[in-house]
């Protein structure tokens, strides 16, 4: 009788361990994709959520290391939320893809000229804005590192863009501020004096430009610390800037 009652806890334990499996899937399928931009190709990921309505589309613009596995995975983070989520590898329309080597990587992307990475995510909108799944027009970016300093950049020249997420990125010059039709989402680590020293500026630069600008400041957090490994992933204060991404997006987007 031990034995039987024994073997049934064991099997609820599997079960449950099933379950919670399940539970940890994203409910979304992706695909690599290729997008023509002028006489190129980018080379991109796309993440879809399971639902029978039309999603709102987000671009994801990585870092300055290029595309790496993490990317792919804030796509599917976001269809499980019920967007459309892309990623291009913006070095893949001059360089085929983005090579294994970080520090080649980020000497490539270092050298990449704004008006091709415009073009790019450019190309990158119109494919995402004219997918059958995506409600059209509903469309914003996040960025991550340099990424978030493009995602700040390309909503100065993307007047259609409805909301825009810079994750610890630089913003554009002063003078090209009140070109943002966009709301803006900045989200920074504590301990990024590099980033952060310019805030109060740009704060004010976009408040008199008229532009919707709100910054939230992670405590014991550094530069990068949404992505694994880096100062503050490993805190409660990574899942609160994604719960306050997420509120952004609904409050602009929809869901």
């Amino acid at each position: 009788m031990k034995l039987g009652i024994l073997g049934a806890a064991a099997a609820l334990v599997a079960l449950s361990a099933v379950a919670a499996q399940s539970q940890a899937r994203p409910t979304t399928h992706g695909e690599w994709v290729h997008i023509k931009s002028g006489a190129d190709s980018i080379r991109a990921y796309v993440a879809y959520p399971e639902r029978s309505s039309k999603a709102p589309g987000i671009i994801v613009i990585h870092e300055i290391y290029g595309l790496t596995d993490w990317e792919p995975t804030v796509a599917d983070r976001l269809a499980k939320e019920g967007y459309v989520a892309i990623v291009p590898d913006l070095l893949s329309s001059k360089h085929g893809r983005t090579p294994k080597d970080e520090v080649e990587a980020r000497k490539l992307v270092g050298d990449l000229d704004d008006k091709r990475v415009t073009a790019d995510l450019d190309a990158t909108y119109a494919y995402l804005n004219g997918l059958p799944a995506v409600d059209k027009g509903k469309i914003g970016t996040i960025g991550f590192c340099w990424g978030g300093g493009q995602s700040f950049r390309y909503a100065t020249n993307n007047p259609n863009l409805r909301a825009a997420v810079v994750a610890y990125g630089p913003a554009p010059d002063t003078s090209e501020i009140k070109r943002i039709k966009a709301p803006v989402l900045g989200i920074y680590g504590e301990d990024d004096a590099r980033i952060n020293a310019a805030l109060p500026t740009v704060t004010a630069a976009m408040h008199s430009a008229g532009n919707t600008f709100t910054s939230e400041v992670y405590p014991g957090t550094g530069h990068g610390f949404l992505k694994p490994g880096r100062q503050g992933y490993d805190t409660p204060e990574r899942e609160r800037a994604w719960k306050r991404i997420l509120e952004f997006y609904r409050a602009r987007l929809g869901k």
